[in-house]
């Protein structure tokens, strides 16, 4: 079943978003899926909220997100983003073009 996730990281910005994507891709950058190591991505937006910075993604599955974070997680923890607890809900429906 799919997933939508949601990061939010107050106090942040785009600079941690860039180090981020730019760390999980080994510098090639976020243009497609292709560019991210792990499959299951359904959709990814980015972008500032009001005392930090949103992502929030869609994904194929639980099991799919949590790979991802084996890739992603240890670069948050090295930046020092430890608390971050993304908020999990399951897809009704998901429209992509």
């Amino acid at each position: 079943m799919a997933i939508i996730v949601t990061f939010d990281f107050p106090d942040a910005g785009q600079e941690l978003y860039d180090t981020v994507i730019e760390r999980v891709t080994d510098g090639r950058g976020f243009t497609r899926f292709a560019d991210v190591p792990t499959t299951g991505l359904v959709s990814h937006a980015a972008g500032p909220v009001d005392g930090g910075f949103r992502v929030t993604e869609v994904w194929e599955s639980v099991e799919a997100l949590e790979a991802h974070a084996k890739t992603f997680g240890p670069i948050l923890a090295d930046l020092g983003h430890t608390d971050v607890q993304p908020t999990i809900i399951p897809a009704h429906n998901v429209v992509v073009r």
